[in-house]
Formats: C-alpha cells, structure tokens, sequence
C-alpha cells in the first residue's frame, strides 16, 4: 500500500493541474482526487501500462461528472462566475508551483467556463498538457476525426483568452502599480489612462457581497466605478502579489481580504480586470501572508 500512495502522491501535481482547470476550484479538484485515489486503491496497478494516463484518465471522467451535475448550479450563479484564485507564490510544493505556472489565469479560466465539459477536456488535454489524439480519444470515449474537430472548435472560443503579443514582467508590474494607486486614490482620469477602449471588468460576488452583476465595459464605466468605491470605502490598501501564476493584486479593507484582482493585458494597457469578491472563494487566503 506504502508504494500505492507514492506513485499517486508522484502524480499528484498533474492531476490537480487537470482537475482545477476543468473545474475552477481548489475544493472541488482536491475531492475529484479524493475519488480518483479510492479507485487507484482497488485497482489492478499492475495491469496498468502508464501510471500517469490511467490517473488522469480518471481525474478527467471525474471531472467531467461533476461539472455535468453542476451545470445548473453554474446557470443560476448570481452575476458572473470567476475561479477561485490560488496564491502560486505560497504553494508548498515546487512541483504544484511548476504544473500551475502557466496557462492557469483567472481571464483563461474563464473563457474555458463557456466550453461545453468534455470540450474543456480535449482542449485542455491537448493544449495545455500536450497528451497525443489517440491518448486523449481513449480518455474521452471519442473517436479521433471527433476529437480533432472538438480541439479546433474550442481552441477558437479560447483564442481571446490568449495575449498576441507577451507582456514584459518589467512592463506588467509598472502598469499594474500605476493602477493600484489610482485604484487607492480614487482617481478616475489616471484609471481611464490605464485601460484599453475595448477594456472589461468581471466582477465576481457570488450574490453573497457587493459586486457588479453584468460585466462592464470602456474606460468611462470603470473609471466612475473605482471614484465611487474609493469614496464608499475609505482606507483600501492594495498591493500586487501573483494570482494563478501571474501578476496580479489584493485588496485588504479593516484587516480582512476585501478581493483578488486578476488582470489582461494587451500591449501597454490593460484589456480585462478580474475581481474575485465572493467570500466563499477567499477564505482560503489567510490576510497575514499577503503583506498589505
């Protein structure tokens, strides 16, 4: 059994690289492997050819269970849905660090919510993990001509989650400084200077805190918001820290974790403002580490 639990435990970072971009919780990918490790138990291991596939097989047939049962919950969601955020920087494994270092964004997350499951699936398998056709065909019970086209078809509802042009870090940080001050001070003019004409903003409440309700759009709109929410809220400290795998911000209002900002970039502007507010999806982050 000692050697059962150390090939899953190997495994472990992969997986929940699967499950957490297929369902956009912490919660939900650590019971997903709960299941998948109560089946690995039972199983015949030695029958197995490749450890890894079987498991993210599974993980994956998991996944799509649950997000199939889900589906209503996600429909009558208050106001748009964003994933939990995951502080990258505080991961304890370097391995889980690795395996969500890149393609894990809160804005590209996000975009993966409006993919059917078992399409989030095959583009996830094949362009964020790199599995072949057939493997990902075998996982999936589809035929290989149907996989390619659910790839193609996904990978072009993506495409605007994905940056044309990489942002220097340099260039991110001082972008993303400038706005967190404005954001502070209230400023509406230097907020509006900071965002691209096409720019959104999500907001994620979750009914339970105040958030928008319809994601906004244009440097007009987003500029009176962050006016009126310095004046409502006097004394917010921000400050920049990685959200999934990437610069990011929190804010922090009388000592607790008032949210988590994610951001899209484009060229010198900023294109998308992500905001986590819903409570559910902050408790995990204790204020003390985040330095504010």
């Amino acid at each position: 059994m000692e050697d059962r639990v150390r090939l899953f435990e190997s495994h472990r970072p992969r997986m929940f690289g699967v499950a957490y971009r297929m369902l956009g919780t912490k919660a939900d990918a650590e019971d997903v492997l709960q299941d998948a490790f109560l089946r690995w138990r039972t199983s015949d291991i030695d029958a197995v050819q490749s450890h890894e596939a079987w498991l993210v097989t599974i993980v994956t047939r998991l996944c799509l269970d649950r997000l199939r049962s889900a589906k209503r919950e996600r429909e009558t969601y208050v106001g748009p849905w964003l994933p939990e955020p995951i502080m990258t920087d505080h991961l304890a494994s370097p391995e889980l660090r690795l395996e969500l270092a890149n393609e894990v964004s809160v804005a590209f997350l996000a975009v993966l919510e409006r993919l059917g499951p078992e399409k989030r699936a095959a583009f996830l398998l094949r362009e964020v993990f790199d599995y072949d056709y057939p493997e990902i065909a075998h996982m999936l019970g589809k035929s290989e001509a149907a996989l390619r086209q659910m790839v193609h078809r996904a990978r072009e509802e993506v495409r605007e989650a994905r940056p044309r042009f990489s942002v220097a870090a340099e260039t991110r940080e001082r972008l993303l400084e400038k706005f967190i001050a404005a954001a502070a001070s209230g400023d509406r003019a230097a907020v509006m200077a900071l965002l691209a004409e096409d720019v959104e903003y999500v907001s994620d409440g979750g009914g339970k805190v105040v958030a928008a309700l319809k994601v906004l759009r244009g440097p007009e709109r987003i500029g009176r918001l962050y006016y009126a929410i310095a004046r409502s809220y006097a004394g917010l400290a921000y400050r920049l820290v990685r959200v999934n795998g990437e610069l990011g911000a929190v804010c922090v209002y009388e000592g607790s974790l008032f949210s988590i900002f994610s951001f899209r970039i484009t060229g010198d502007r900023i294109a998308g403002i992500y905001v986590i507010r819903n409570p559910e999806k902050l408790a995990g982050i204790p204020v003390e580490t985040l330095g504010v």
